[in-house]
């Protein structure tokens, strides 16, 4: 088959278009003919060198959706040609105080398809029959793609390390990036009032269109002084954040008295400046957020599934082109997703 694969961390010329193997199946797993992947900024980490990847030479792609080709001899509930997606969350091997609270994101042996195990960008991927999900015929594949791990991710971060309440105010920084997209949906789904934040005035425009409320061009205004103005001086109740370094600081001034930032990435750099007299004299919380728990997948793509979010895509390239697919997201050119196309 053919795959996207890099035998050495770098940039995105380590990419090449290689034959390789098949995947071989164990008992428990199914063989996925893959349709579309969606890209994501950690394949973009992977690739230049997050530690723990695995194996090399690596495959990336976290956010898989296609056909089931195969199954392995012990499992159900699955048909051949059925539509499905591999949840880029893989549900731990053993049974651990986390994944008995339901919170299996937490545990140690939590994995993402396609940086601790070969991914979505080939003809063929594999995983264990529990981590395969049927989808309808509701959105297309690419479309599909485009939500499982940014939706679940924005979900996380707004619903539960948040606790985001229907009337707050909400800060989306990065509001052009599949994160970001997906907060704003989130964000309006629970009744808050959404500013975004976006560069240019093209993504300031679909930010609107997506529902923001106010949308701030960082390249023309100073964020945290237009958000005092539309608070009346008060701040936002909560930021969600994955932009780092660049804009840290307006992310913080942003924030409303026992305001909540929540972060989920560093895109521009993971090295910030505290002044931890500012936490404790504005009561702030500032929480991290990594995936999500199976749960709240699966109530996610419902929701999707009944268009009350929808995938954002951006734009489409063929699998043989997947490293021009990873310099246009390192341009920053995007406003959604980019995905993958490998299949017909």
């Amino acid at each position: 088959m053919k795959a996207v694969i890099f035998e050495q961390h770098g940039g995105p010329e380590v990419l090449e278009v290689r034959d390789v193997p098949m995947p071989t199946l164990e008992e428990d797993e199914v063989l996925v003919e893959v349709r579309a992947c969606a890209l994501n900024h950690l394949d973009l980490w992977v690739r230049r060198g997050l530690p723990g990847v695995s194996p090399m030479p690596h495959i990336g792609g976290c956010e898989v959706t296609g056909i089931v080709a195969a199954t392995g001899p012990k499992v159900t509930g699955l048909t051949i040609g059925q539509r499905v997606l591999i949840a880029p969350g893989l549900l731990p091997r053993t049974i651990s105080e986390w994944t008995t609270a339901g919170l299996d994101h937490l545990d140690a042996d939590y994995r993402i398809h396609g940086y601790q195990t070969q991914g979505g960008f080939a003809e063929f991927s594999k995983a264990r029959a529990c981590d395969v999900i049927p989808i309808s015929e509701a959105w297309s594949f690419e479309e599909w793609s485009a939500v499982p791990l940014t939706f679940l991710t924005a979900w996380n971060m707004l619903l539960r390390r948040a606790n985001l309440q229907a009337g707050e105010d909400v800060l989306v920084m990065g509001a052009s990036s599949g994160v970001g997209v997906a907060a704003i949906q989130i964000a309006k789904f629970v009744g808050a009032r959404v500013l975004a934040v976006a560069g240019g005035k093209e993504k300031c425009r679909r930010a609107e269109e997506l529902g923001a409320d106010y949308v701030l061009d960082y390249t023309q205004h100073d964020i945290a002084s237009e958000v005092r103005k539309i608070t009346q001086g008060r701040g936002v109740d909560v930021v969600v954040e994955h932009v780092g370094q660049a804009m840290w600081q307006a992310a913080l001034k942003s924030l409303a008295r026992n305001g909540r930032l929540v972060t989920c990435g560093a895109t521009t750099g993971p090295k910030v400046e505290l002044d931890l007299r500012f936490f404790f004299t504005q009561q702030l919380v500032v929480t991290g957020a990594y995936m999500g728990s199976r749960h709240d997948l699966l109530t996610v793509l419902k929701l999707v599934e009944r268009r009350e979010l929808r995938p954002v895509i951006d734009s489409v390239f063929p699998l043989d082109q997947a490293r021009q697919a990873q310099e246009h997201m390192e341009q920053r050119r995007m406003f959604g997703k980019i995905v993958i196309r490998a299949g017909k």
